[in-house]
């Protein structure tokens, strides 16, 4: 970080899948001069993005059934810009990035078989090859979950044969080993270098990290949770807060072909516990998350216990109303407990069986083991002044920096959302052009249609 390198027209705060996308289409599809991403750890995509603290999914929408059908809408066509991106890599590449996994979305009982049935009315106009499989289908493509069954409970399954795992912790190296290829003259890349504040100035914004100061005329926080904890000191979003859910996930020998999902409430912050095949590890299936309250930023790593609590306003008398009254809500309440019971020993193991037998009736807890090393963060915004528990994506735009907060599915619309902030780099700058339909022309998948309008710097657009 010589002196004469320290100063960039844009900086960007965060090296998961998100930070690298946008500094991958900044430089592909832009003229911004000099561009820097600063990663405080020493590779890309440590946290959010790891694969060992996500599910691997692309989240497309078929089978999240949280998800209203305007969202599916728009992330269904967002997400595809991943797979389109990696269809440009070399073969050995993608392989390594992601991989053609068949998903589906199983109902158990009479309740859940009519909100499925209902739902796939609505879906497929999205997605014409989804198919709609009784007990015999379900069957065929994964056994597992019918054997041992009892034959009269009513089942019902949403399967789509071309769903995708993703590694995002790769995609992000990806992008940033595309930068430095062929855009490394304006392109700046400073692994090991944690922002430590962020100050306004008169032309801009100076960095403090580790490793010296950075100025830039525009700054893009794409550091998740952490995103928020900048913007409060600077003055902006402090009416959020931050509930800190960490998941936990087990293995099981493999049982199960592709991906399986249950029906969840859509008041639940994240998936109800579902089964996958893992990328990072061979013959298993990884089942998860659970849940629990854990004040951190970072799972397992203590060190981030502060940085929740300077970001999450706990001294204020409503945030703790705003708690309360989205944590007291019974079907929030019995669910939290219910995964605290799962960290005790023996007991947590067997409470935790019955919920993975709704969907392997034959499962045993001796298949059952902690999946040591793996499991993430995903802390929800609160608004403390509604006292909403709001999920999804988080945007905060102020004078000429952006702040991201972007849990799951943050990673699966990486590059659509990278293109909304390249819009809005646009607006903040006045001699900057931004190629938006290339980036189209190149990124979009033909056979998905696109939303009935733009949506790309739509800020109540939830990813």
């Amino acid at each position: 970080m010589a002196s004469e390198k320290r100063s960039y027209d844009v900086a960007i705060v965060g090296g998961g899948a998100s930070g690298t996308a946008l500094l991958y289409v900044l430089s592909k599809y832009t003229n911004i001069g000099r561009i820097a991403l600063l990663e405080k750890y020493p590779e890309f995509g440590a946290v959010n993005s790891n694969a060992k603290n996500n599910s691997q999914t692309l989240h497309v929408g078929e089978i999240e059934t949280n998800y209203t059908i305007e969202k599916v809408r728009q992330v269904y066509p967002a997400s595809m810009m991943v797979r389109r991106y990696t269809d440009s890599l070399p073969a050995g590449a993608r392989r390594r990035i992601i991989k053609r996994v068949q998903k589906m979305v199983l109902a158990v009982g009479d309740k859940e078989s009519a909100t499925l049935e209902k739902r796939y009315a609505a879906l497929r106009e999205v997605f014409p090859s989804l198919r709609k499989i009784e007990a015999s289908g379900i069957r065929k493509a994964e056994p597992e979950i019918m054997r041992g069954r009892n034959p009269k409970e009513k089942v019902l399954a949403l399967f789509n044969a071309e769903g995708y795992a993703v590694d995002f912790s790769r995609l992000a190296k990806s992008f940033a080993s595309e930068v430095k290829k062929r855009w490394r003259g304006r392109a700046e890349i400073l692994l090991n270098c944690e922002v430590r504040a962020i100050l306004r100035g008169t032309n801009g914004y100076t960095l403090r990290t580790n490793a010296g100061t950075v100025s830039a005329r525009i700054v893009v926080v794409d550091a998740d949770a952490y995103s928020l904890g900048f913007a409060k000191a600077l003055g902006y979003g402090k009416e959020f807060s931050l509930i800190p859910i960490a998941g936990n996930f087990y293995f099981t020998p493999e049982r199960l072909r592709g991906k399986v999902y249950r029906v969840q409430d859509p008041r639940m912050p994240f998936a109800a516990v579902h089964g996958d095949p893992d990328m990072t590890k061979a013959a298993v299936t990884r089942w998860g998350p659970t849940a629990r309250f854990y004040p951190a930023l970072e799972a397992r790593n203590l060190n981030t216990i502060a940085p929740f609590f300077a970001s999450s306003g706990l001294h204020r008398i409503q945030t703790w109303i705003s708690f309360a009254r989205i944590l007291l809500d019974p079907v929030r309440f019995w669910y939290l407990f219910r995964n605290l019971l799962y960290e005790i020993p023996i007991i947590g193991t067997y409470l935790f069986l019955s919920q993975v037998r709704k969907i392997v009736p034959t499962l045993r807890a001796s298949d059952i083991c902690r999946a040591s090393g793996y499991g993430g963060m995903r802390l929800q915004r609160v608004n403390t002044k509604t006292r909403e528990l709001l999920l999804g994506e988080g945007k905060i735009v102020g004078d000429n920096i952006i702040f991201n907060m972007s849990p799951s599915p943050g990673a699966s619309v990486c590059l659509y959302n990278a293109m909304r902030d390249a819009e809005q780099i646009g607006i903040f700058s006045g001699n900057y052009a931004f190629d938006k339909k290339r980036m189209l022309a190149d990124l979009s998948i033909s056979q998905v249609r696109a939303p009935s309008a733009d949506t790309s710097l739509n800020e109540s657009y939830a990813s």
